[in-house]
């Protein structure tokens, strides 16, 4: 009962962890819509404005066209303040048959020459009415007949395309920023979290170290013993004495570079489930399959035995010591040697397999979360190889794969 209540925890941790992720993702997705909203506010009011200054800019460039009383105050008045102050908005004013008249307010190449600055101007037209249609000016004679047209054609300053695509840029730089603060938050963890698991580790090992010795010599005298010499416990106990000292050996290797040797990985993982098999339920069962009797790779032998040991106790908690463990290994046409490594357990919820391999993780009542962090660690940092959840499914058990360089 207990033991459901704590796996239930770990679920409702985990979900709520997916809930704030999520509350974050909405929280930056609404922020992200209201910048981009409130800036295209701003710009269509600023573009709006832009049309009625071009517009009254037409009025009056047509106005001083027709006017016949000359360049009167009014007039230079009208010139200055409106056609003049017009220092951001583009202008090109056109003749009927396309060709550009003045232009003002658009940044020509110095280079060109008069008719590479009409091909130019004329460029520039055709992109200006893409954006806005032209504004049609008509010029009148005496009589107020319209004898020609002439058009204005325009586009948006530097000043609102810059304020366009303000937010964007704005978004793009904050979340660049987010993203290498996550990255920098993330490896500062992982290094900090490596360092409390070597220093453990290597506690553990000098931990160990004098019960090790004693029981050493507790068995050196039980074999001095007639009674006790060639007996089952005897061998059994130098047999456990031996498995203390590898471990022992293992978690010193947490944290320095280990030593890889070629080993055939069937007969490894055949040693490895031999003494595992006396040592669990014996309604536990553990088959072997492979394709060939041999597949070599390098490996250190003593972490990859804890690799296999880890998974399989694992396997047998999660079938509650009744069940059958399927290993299967393989070499794969790239030369990888493939080990999947099966159980008919319970199986795992998929809300917790992105989580299976975090430290401090687990579904156990008793336990530090240790175990699949150290074996994946041992996997792919000290033998450059891959360790993922291949399947799993409630009720009907897990497959671990587990990728090594052949």
């Amino acid at each position: 009962m207990k033991d459901t209540l704590n796996e239930v925890g770990n679920l409702v941790l985990v979900k709520n962890k997916s809930k704030l992720n999520y509350l974050i993702l909405v929280l930056a997705f609404f922020i992200g819509v209201g910048s981009i909203y409130y800036t295209n506010l701003i710009v269509n009011q600023l573009k709006k404005r832009e049309q009625n200054q071009i517009e009254l800019f037409a009025k009056t460039l047509e106005t001083l066209a027709n006017d016949n009383t000359g360049f009167n105050d009014n007039v230079m008045l009208l010139f200055e303040e409106i056609v003049v102050a017009n220092e951001t908005i583009p202008v090109i004013v056109a003749y009927k048959n396309g060709e550009p008249k003045i232009h003002k307010n658009l940044k020509v190449p110095a280079a060109l020459n008069g008719d590479e600055i009409d091909l130019f101007l004329k460029e520039e037209i055709e992109n200006m009415r893409s954006q806005y249609p032209p504004i049609v000016i008509a010029n009148k004679n005496q009589k107020g007949e319209v004898f020609n047209y002439e058009y204005i054609f325009y586009k948006n300053s530097s000043l609102l395309t810059q304020l366009q695509f303000y937010p964007y840029v704005q978004l793009t730089v904050i979340a660049i920023f987010f993203f290498l603060s996550y990255l920098a938050f993330s490896f500062s963890r992982t290094a900090e979290q490596n360092r409390v698991w070597v220093g453990l580790a290597k506690e553990t090992a000098h931990q160990l170290g004098t019960p090790l010795s004693s029981l050493m010599a507790w068995v050196e005298y039980l074999k001095a013993d007639p009674e006790y010499e060639n007996k089952d416990i005897t061998r059994e106990l130098d047999k456990d004495i031996k498995k203390l000292e590898l471990i022992t050996s293992r978690f010193s290797s947490i944290g320095s570079v280990p030593v890889l040797k070629e080993e055939n990985i069937v007969e490894v993982i055949r040693t490895s489930i031999n003494y595992l098999q006396t040592r669990i339920s014996s309604k536990v069962k553990i088959n072997l399959h492979h394709e060939q009797p041999e597949l070599l790779a390098k490996v250190n032998k003593p972490l990859f035995d804890w690799v296999i040991e880890n998974i399989c106790k694992n396997a047998v908690d999660a079938m509650s010591g009744v069940g059958i463990i399927d290993i299967n290994m393989s070499r794969s046409g790239e030369g990888k040697i493939i080990i999947d490594i099966a159980d008919t357990g319970k199986g795992i919820p998929k809300s917790l397999v992105a989580q299976i391999f975090q430290p401090g993780f687990t579904t156990k009542k008793r336990g530090w979360g240790l175990g699949l962090t150290l074996v994946k660690r041992i996997i792919e940092n000290y033998h450059q190889g891959k360790i993922f959840i291949k399947s799993s499914e409630a009720q009907a058990g897990t497959t671990f794969r587990i990728v090594l360089n052949g």
